[in-house]
Parts: structure tokens; sequence; C-alpha cells
């Protein structure tokens, strides 16, 4: 085993000289308005591609700026726990749009009946959840982080809150109905 050696790199060291030469002279080296904008447009490619991977993981390191934090990781959780009444909207919505057109052939006076009361419903109901929801977490947030998490948070939870769970982004990371714990920090 002693006899067995590693591939060596093919070429000498260069020496230190060598070294900071060939670095200064690569620095030196004038790039075009073109070779900047594609060496740019490739960084920003990168940071996309790993800020997308983050979305889909959770990785707290390579978040987009506006969801990183304890707070915002926080709020996220907090929704994701919760059943709420907003993500059924959309569903909901366009199954009410095949029964109005089904009930306005049949009859205008059923779509009338429809429109007067499923749409209150489902304005109240959302915004009842909604303020159950925003309530909760601004209690949470002030024992949690203080008076200064709260600005923005809300909205951010609304916002999230309003999205299918199977497409909100980043990924919900707790089960509905999960306690939260303490390790927000």
């Amino acid at each position: 085993m002693a006899d067995e050696t590693e591939a060596g790199k093919g070429r000498p060291t260069p020496s230190r000289k060598e070294a900071e030469a060939a670095r200064k002279k690569q620095m030196k080296t004038p790039m075009s308005r073109k070779e900047r904008a594609k060496r740019d447009r490739a960084a920003r490619e990168e940071i996309r591609l790993k800020q997308r991977e983050a979305l889909k993981t959770g990785d707290e390191r390579h978040l987009p700026l506006r969801e990183q934090g304890p707070v915002r990781r926080f709020c996220r959780d907090y929704v994701d726990r919760r059943r709420n009444f907003a993500e059924y909207l959309l569903p909901f919505l366009i199954i009410l749009l095949v029964l109005f057109a089904v009930a306005g052939s049949v009859s205008p006076t059923a779509t009338t009946i429809l429109t007067a009361f499923v749409y209150p419903f489902l304005i109240l109901g959302t915004i009842l959840d909604e303020f159950i929801m925003v309530r909760g977490l601004r209690r949470e947030l002030r024992a949690r982080f203080g008076e200064d998490a709260i600005k923005g948070s809300t909205t951010y939870a609304v916002l999230r809150s309003t999205q299918l769970r199977r497409f909100r982004l980043p990924k919900p990371q707790v089960d509905r109905g999960q306690e939260l714990g303490t390790n927000y920090r």
C-alpha cells in the first residue's frame, strides 16, 4: 500500500512571484462590456438557482432576503400549522363558477340567490379567519420577538395564508396542528 501514489497535478507549483504576476495580469485584462454582462448574468443566474432550490428545501442560507430571518420563519410556521379559510377560496370560487354557469342556464333566479348568499359568506369567512389569525400572530410575535417584529410580518402571513398549502414557497416545514417550538432565534 505504501507504493501507491496519487496522481499529481501534472505541472510544477508556480513560485509566489509567478502566481502574483499571473493574478495581476488576470486583473488587468480589460473585459469588454459584453464579457462583463455575460459574467454578471451567469452570477445572477447561479444566485437565482440557489434561491429557487432553497425555497423548495427551506435552506435558510440561500433564501431571498424577504424570506430570511427568525421572524419570517416563525410567521411561515404559524400560518402553515393551521387550516386557513382563505387557502380554500380559489378552489371554492372555481366550483362556484361552474355552479353559476349551470344555474344560469337553468334559472336566473338561482344565480341571484347563489350570488346573494355565497359571496357574503366567502367574504365574511375570509375576513373573520384572517382577523383571528393576525390577532394570534401579533400576540405571539410580541411575546417572542418584541414589538418591532410585527411591522410587515402580518401582511406576509396574510399573503401566505391565501395560497394553497401545496404551492407555498418556501415549502411548509411544519405539519398541520403541530405545536410551535422555541427555536426561532
